[in-house]
């Protein structure tokens, strides 16, 4: 299976870096990059039954200006029943705040949570879990 990632953070330089390890990591799939999570939420709102367009994989960040990583989240608990396929969102975020660790353990469909740096091992531990 050839993933289809997307990658939701306004950072640029983190947004060139991690397509660069997905590339360097072999994965060949499509990536959707959004540079804030109105867009990226609008495009998930247009897209919730068109299973071609949707992302095996988001990697989320948590601190974005307008709508962070909490409130996409939130405005996307409604938009779930209505996806054709099963999405894994990992939360991406410099913050060590255990209370962001704990919130992100207690939403159930949050497949995890990645310290930044994104690595290509970090990467490919969360693509082996949408195999199995």
């Amino acid at each position: 299976m050839i993933p289809k990632i997307c990658i939701i953070d306004d950072d640029k330089i983190y947004q060139f870096t991690t397509k660069k390890i997905i590339s360097n990591a072999g994965i060949t799939g499509e990536v959707l990059i959004f540079s804030d999570a109105e867009n990226a939420l609008s495009f998930f709102q247009n897209e919730t039954e068109n299973t071609s367009k949707l992302p095996d994989i988001i990697f989320l960040d948590i601190n974005m200006p307008f709508m962070d990583g909490w409130q996409f989240l939130e405005a996307m608990e409604p938009l779930r029943p209505k996806f054709k396929k099963a999405i894994q969102i990992y939360l991406v975020s410099s913050s060590v705040d255990e209370a962001d660790t704990d919130r992100a353990a207690k939403i159930p469909y949050v497949s995890g949570y990645i310290f930044k740096p994104f690595t290509k091992e970090k990467l490919l531990d969360s693509l082996a879990h949408l195999q199995s």
